[in-house]
């Protein structure tokens, strides 16, 4: 009982000291750890950074991305409404106003290319301006329709994609990659071309030039004989098989404007007693009424 009792008595003191040993080996360990875990803090932190440093510059890089998109869209916005203007231009002209008209609309042209189209080679000029494509290809097409159709008006011939980038090369840096238009839009604009072709020879025929009427037949014709052999081999050329069905639509309208004058024009009978080689009548006194 001696025994067990001073056991028990020693009890109380064991306990204390062995919870001391604990609480000191527990305060080391977590002493430890702490160390231990310190420099992989700092390792961590070091890595957030230099992620949001990434992620910073990114952010900057897309909104001046944006920033330039929306630019561009205006420019090429400003191109296509200019463009159009420079169209209405050139459907103006007549026999009687040939020159009048096409100088005029040559000024235009000139200051489509020296104002609006420059300010669009100064955005994408030395950059990756394929990039940006879909924000400028509507104002470029445009901008190819125009001067098409003033060249053709003009000289009876087609300006080509080379003439047409010879034309940006001087409002470019010469330091700089120059903006070129590509073959895609060009002759998506040459499709449109055939259009304002088609309005061009309808208008000659109510005129009476059924002549120049048969000559832009014949030009819109031959576009379109060369785009079928072109566009089933190109890629990405969703639009312009689109534009095909609209061209082949052109083409028969022309046609068939050009094709009723002449047939028309071969059931033509002269008044009676003219002086009309073709008069079966020719030599017949007029009736006195």
């Amino acid at each position: 009982m001696f025994f067990r009792g001073c056991a028990f008595q020693r009890l109380p003191s064991l306990m204390a000291s062995k919870s001391k040993r604990i609480h000191h080996c527990f305060a080391a360990e977590v002493a430890g750890t702490v160390a231990q875990s310190t420099p992989k803090r700092a390792t961590t932190m070091t890595t957030e950074s230099s992620m949001a440093d990434a992620f910073s510059k990114y952010a900057d890089y897309l909104n001046a991305l944006n920033e330039k998109r929306e630019r561009i869209v205006k420019a090429s916005r400003d191109i296509t409404i200019n463009s159009k203007k420079v169209i209405f231009q050139v459907h103006r002209v007549s026999k009687y106003n040939r020159e009048e008209v096409l100088e005029k609309a040559e000024k235009d042209l000139a200051a489509v290319t020296d104002q609006y189209m420059a300010r669009l080679v100064k955005e994408l000029q030395g950059s990756d301006f394929w990039k940006l494509r879909r924000a400028y290809s509507p104002g470029v097409q445009e901008y190819v329709e125009a001067a098409t159709f003033y060249r053709f008006c003009r000289t009876g011939t087609l300006l080509h994609l080379d003439e047409i980038n010879a034309t940006l090369l001087p409002l470019s840096d010469p330091s700089l990659a120059p903006l070129q238009i590509n073959v895609l839009d060009y002759l998506l604009g040459l499709a449109d071309l055939t259009g304002e072709l088609m309005r061009l020879a309808i208008g000659r025929i109510s005129d009476g030039e059924v002549e120049y009427a048969q000559n832009i037949c014949k030009f819109v014709r031959d576009i379109y004989r060369e785009l079928t052999l072109v566009v089933p081999s190109m890629d990405d050329s969703d639009d312009m098989k689109a534009k095909m069905d609209t061209m082949l639509q052109s083409v028969t309208k022309i046609e068939n404007a050009c094709f009723s004058v002449h047939v028309r024009g071969s059931e033509y009978m002269p008044l009676l007693g003219s002086n009309d080689p073709n008069s079966i009548l020719l030599g017949v006194t007029d009736i006195e009424p």
